[in-house]
């Protein structure tokens, strides 16, 4: 069996958080048992199977280990070992290869488990929603680490890009093509990467999505694929809002 993934990063969401998203939508070395009424059951090994799988036949949970920078020497480690190639973390080693950069891990992960588009159209189209969704969430990524007094100012600006940028754009795809999913008729990096950006941004503003019935819907529907369902149960690797110690552990990581 392949060595698991092992995530280098503070503990806490910042730009790691869309890799634990895409691992555990990808059920990563979960087994689960899909079938159909009326066939002999199979096993499968992702969730994009073409049995799919049943609710609750997911089994076990998501298999990737985290080393979690606290302090500088840790970092500094990495750095001397030649391990983070622009001196950077999220750093991802996998297969073999110590990825860096946000998007190269992202787009190296949803193409390894099939959730990148089946022809050059599709992985144009998902590539371009996940870069605009990524914008998006960087404000949100970002948020924790401004002054108290500039924080609901900025709830107010991610309010009204997401409402008149970012969603409208994504209401109309789904409303226009009626299908479950953004891209194709099957799970992808912009279906998972535009949910994680709308539970964070309900954290805020819980009704964000009032006016937008499709994404309503979709919200409900991809948060119930199992594997994703069970990365939102208690108990998994999905990090919970930032706090003021994962704030004061990222400053003192990476401040001078």
């Amino acid at each position: 069996m392949a060595a698991k993934p092992k995530l280098h990063y503070p503990n806490g969401r910042g730009r790691m958080e869309s890799v634990r998203w895409v691992l555990a939508a990808a059920g990563v070395e979960v087994s689960c048992l899909g079938w159909r009424r009326g066939e002999v059951p199979v096993v499968c090994w992702s969730a994009l199977s073409p049995l799919g799988c049943l609710e609750g036949a997911v089994q076990g949970q998501t298999q990737f280990d985290e080393e979690f920078l606290e302090t500088k020497d840790q970092l500094q480690k990495l750095q001397d070992g030649n391990h983070l190639l622009f001196q950077q973390v999220p750093m991802v080693e996998i297969d073999g290869m110590k990825l860096v950069q946000t998007r190269s891990i992202l787009h190296y992960i949803a193409d390894k488990h099939h959730l990148f588009g089946k022809d050059l159209k599709e992985r144009t189209l998902i590539d371009m929603y996940v870069e605009g969704t990524l914008d998006l969430l960087e404000l949100i990524i970002m948020h924790p680490f401004l002054k108290p007094d500039d924080q609901q100012k900025e709830v107010v600006n991610m309010a009204q890009k997401a409402i008149i940028r970012y969603f409208p754009v994504f209401e109309k795809v789904l409303r226009d093509h009626g299908q479950r999913f953004l891209v194709g008729n099957q799970l992808s990096l912009a279906d998972i990467i535009l949910l994680q950006t709308i539970l964070a941004l309900e954290e805020k503003i819980p009704n964000i999505l009032s006016a937008f019935p499709h994404l309503q819907e979709f919200t409900v529907k991809i948060s119930n694929i199992p594997t994703i369902k069970k990365f939102l149960e208690p108990g998994s690797k999905k990090k919970p809002p930032p706090d003021d110690i994962y704030v004061r552990t990222v400053y003192n990581l990476f401040m001078p």
